[in-house]
């Protein structure tokens, strides 16, 4: 892994509007690369492409690349501005991918593991995200201490899958069946009326 990499890719981030809330660097390398790097195990017990929906300024999805040169990684953001970014930023990492666009406009079980870090409330991440990953994928959320589990998992088995596991703040939903008939629902929709 390419620290010198990471450190160039924080600094562009810190330095463009309203692509983190951190102004501190140390805290930004704590939140966007430490934090990212704690699924680099997870993300490696399940093979297949890797989704980063919602990347924002590319955290998870950019250190987690860097980490596995070896896995393809796609960068989904549907602001167009930040997608101007992770181009910029990731243009010196091969196995990466921009895409703009939503999750709901994505083709379904096109890959083997989704990341979501705060791109929406995780019951509403596990409706978007479950249907991308093929059967036996994963969907890693990252969580906080208050985030209600049984709902995640309720959320989790209409779209086809299970919470297996809490890794310390990242939750490890398996993808179990076929995308159900009816998912995605429409952009938005998830938000509007979330499962569960």
């Amino acid at each position: 892994m390419s620290t010198g990499f990471l450190e160039r890719w924080l600094e562009e981030v810190l330095r463009t509007p309203g692509a983190t809330g951190f102004a501190d660097r140390d805290a930004a390398w704590r939140a966007l690369v430490d934090d990212a790097l704690r699924a680099t195990s997870l993300v490696g017990e399940t093979p297949g492409d890797v989704i980063d929906v919602g990347s924002g300024g590319g955290s998870p999805g950019i250190p987690l690349a860097t980490a596995l040169p070896d896995r393809r990684f796609t960068l989904l953001e549907a602001e167009r501005r930040k997608v101007e970014l992770l181009e910029r930023v990731s243009s010196g990492l091969p196995n990466v991918a921009v895409v703009w666009g939503r999750a709901e406009e994505q083709p379904i079980e096109a890959y083997g593991v989704a990341l979501a870090k705060a791109v929406a409330k995780p019951p509403v991440a596990a409706e978007l995200c479950l249907p991308l990953v093929t059967t036996g994928g994963a969907v890693l959320l990252w969580v906080g201490p208050t985030a209600d589990r049984e709902r995640i998992a309720s959320a989790a088995a209409q779209v086809g899958g299970e919470l297996e596991r809490d890794a310390q703040g990242v939750l490890v939903l398996r993808k179990l069946t076929a995308t159900p008939d009816g998912f995605p629902r429409r952009p938005g929709l998830a938000r509007k009326r979330p499962l569960a």
